[in-house]
């Protein structure tokens, strides 16, 4: 049966633009690229799939869609690069079967100038069809937020750049059908750096507050009332909070990948969020000395080990580093989280706590890496011997503060 809609990777990308086009009532069959896995409940994919959203393993499905979302994952390599490999086989298993007027689209994030010298010449050569001729080709990037009960994909604008002026009105078309907003970009290469901007402004502005956490626990001063304050400025300032480091699916880009240049903002920025899961635990080392304890032998108990709260995605969670860190130590380390059944550090299976509170009470040391909705923070600095908030989410005094 045709579908108006082939979502290709049924990853963090692939699975939430599924889910918005069969809310949208948009005939949408998904084919998965590689080992991938999604921030959707198992709920969420069965009403999905009652609402007649179709996965499958032929290809040959592909070739009988209006459109085709490429929303395969882009991980690093071993290189530091941009890997896209994924992104490459989706493009030549789309391209064996594309049919003349389809309306191919890029979200995977991808470095500026992807769409163009990357993708097109694929699809051209196996396809043998032109770009901006015979079928439509843009780049939108993704902006999904696993979690956020405000921002959706109907209210959150979506940014389109098309080969030609017809491709862009042409993916404009569709994304219409999934929300209130498309905003036009001038061509590909702008759409695929606004991905860049607004991933790299998401790590830089993390890392400044970051920083500071380091500085003002140095100083004396209380960040999280410093933020409080700054926040309530109505113009030039948006509030970030520090944490632990910073995890999730997007990857920083300095545009080396192809530029040959480096954002020496963006280089610094993964410098100090890369060192955060160690200071945390310096954190907890000192803690535990200056109450008569030491790290080796201790019992640790960390909360919250996904990297975003109330989902179950564990993709960088700095929650790993900090395990394993605790460990090389000698701490005796536990975990509590609502979302993650079974959790393993270096394939070594991390211990977890039934029962959070009677947990919390026996452990030496209570670490919140996340701050899940599910949590009684208030309730939980009652019964922990001590507790270390790297989230600054437990009420004031009520816990040692990162």
């Amino acid at each position: 049966m045709p579908a108006d809609l082939a979502v290709i990777g049924l990853g963090h990308l692939g699975l939430p633009l599924a889910q918005a086009a069969v809310a949208a009532d948009i005939s949408t069959l998904g084919y998965r690229t590689g080992p991938e896995a999604g921030s959707l409940t198992a709920a969420e994919l069965r009403r999905m799939l009652a609402r007649g959203f179709r996965p499958t393993a032929n290809p040959a499905e592909l070739g009988r869609v209006r459109t085709a979302v490429i929303c395969a994952p882009v991980p690093r390599g071993a290189d530091g690069g941009l890997d896209l490999t994924q992104v490459e086989a989706a493009a030549r298993t789309l391209a064996a079967r594309l049919r003349p007027h389809t309306t191919v689209i890029l979200e995977s994030p991808v470095p500026p100038g992807t769409t163009e010298g990357f993708l097109r010449p694929l699809l051209e050569k196996t396809s043998g069809l032109r770009a901006g001729r015979d079928f439509h080709l843009a780049y939108s990037p993704s902006r999904v937020d696993p979690g956020n009960r405000d921002f959706h994909a109907a209210n959150t604008p979506k940014v389109i750049g098309g080969l030609t002026p017809a491709c862009t009105e042409s993916a404009a078309t569709f994304y219409g059908r999934l929300t209130d907003k498309v905003v036009r970009a001038r061509g590909p290469r702008e759409a695929e750096t606004v991905q860049v901007l607004e991933t790299n402004y998401r790590q830089v502005n993390i890392a400044l507050v970051n920083e500071m956490a380091v500085l003002c626990h140095d100083l004396g001063v209380d960040l999280w009332d410093v933020i409080r304050c700054a926040e309530t400025k109505p113009f030039g300032f948006q509030a970030f909070r520090p944490g632990p480091g910073v995890g999730g699916h997007s990857v920083a880009q300095d545009l080396s990948d192809t530029a040959g240049r480096t954002l020496r903002m963006v280089e610094l920025a993964q410098q100090v969020n890369g060192r955060m899961p160690q200071y945390v635990v310096q954190r907890a080392a000192t803690l535990l000395n200056e109450h008569g304890k030491s790290a080796r032998g201790a019992r640790v108990l960390l909360l919250g080990v996904t990297y975003k709260p109330d989902v179950a995605d564990l993709h960088g969670s700095p929650a790993q580093e900090v395990a394993l860190r605790l460990m090389e130590l000698g701490a005796s380390v536990s975990y509590h989280d609502p979302y993650v059944p079974a959790w393993s550090v270096l394939d070594r299976p991390i211990p977890r706590a039934d029962s959070l509170y009677e947990a919390a009470a026996g452990a030496d040391l209570t670490v919140l890496l996340q701050q899940h909705r599910t949590y009684d923070l208030q309730g939980l600095s009652v019964k922990a011997q001590l507790l270390l908030d790297t989230r600054g989410a437990t009420p004031t005094g009520a816990a040692h503060r990162l």
